[in-house]
């Protein structure tokens, strides 16, 4: 990761500024306070000598945790609660948290109770970045930011054909899927979602693995050709 670097321009009679570089613990300024560093100012002289706090900034597609210095004593944290700003597309690390999706913007490390473990910790999307985190799900395996019982969903999008006579259509089950979580199943540009469930799915790549409807009755859907995104697990 980057080093910290936190830019501080104080106005007070001529202009000065100063940086502050770490690579490790920067000592309190303000000792038995709430407040870690002051960064304010009270002398802004024109609408554009405003202050900013620089974040890191990091691939988090490519970002590893360094784990050696988690004693649960000198650093007891396991990295709960870091900021970063993330600058790429992708997946998370595996090994590094729980792998998440990400996007461009603010992200915090969320591991709490955790003193020397950063697996069990999620790179989740600060609440004011609207569009980070957000998944663009493609006919390749997607990974979502849904866990079931530890275990990652996926998803990916898909098309099948109904003939109008048969409730049997074709939804192939994507390599290495052990069941469904979930499907949605619609018409691109009508605004019409035709259904969310199945009267029946059976994991295989064969023709006919799926039957239109819902778990109570089977429907047969009129000839044409529907998308669908399917939800699923994992070994």
């Amino acid at each position: 990761m980057k080093k910290i670097i936190l830019a501080l321009f104080v106005t007070a009679g001529t202009y000065a500024s100063a940086q502050v570089l770490s690579n490790g613990a920067i000592t309190n300024q303000f000792p038995n306070e709430n407040i870690f560093l002051d960064a304010s100012t009270n002398n802004n002289s024109t609408v554009n000598d405003g202050k900013g706090l620089l974040f890191p900034s990091t691939d988090l597609t490519q970002f590893t945790f360094k784990t050696s210095s988690l004693d649960g004593i000198n650093f007891p944290s396991a990295y709960d609660g870091m900021v970063v700003y993330n600058t790429a597309t992708g997946n998370t690390v595996a090994g590094n948290g729980v792998v998440t999706a990400v996007t461009p913007g603010f992200y915090y490390f969320s591991n709490p109770g955790q003193s020397t473990d950063v697996t069990p910790g999620k790179w989740l999307p600060l609440g004011s970045n609207a569009n980070a985190g957000k998944l663009n799900i493609l006919t390749t395996e997607t990974i979502t930011n849904t866990s079931v019982n530890n275990k990652q969903v996926y998803a990916v999008k898909g098309s099948f054909a109904a003939t109008g006579t048969s409730t049997a259509v074709n939804i192939p089950a994507p390599t290495g899927m052990t069941a469904m979580y979930g499907i949605t199943i619609y018409k691109a540009g009508t605004n019409t979602v035709y259904d969310r469930s199945l009267y029946s799915y059976t994991v295989a790549t064969s023709a006919g693995n799926a039957i239109t409807g819902s778990p109570s009755m089977s429907v047969v859907y009129p000839a044409d050709t529907y998308e669908y995104v399917l939800e699923y697990l994992k070994n």
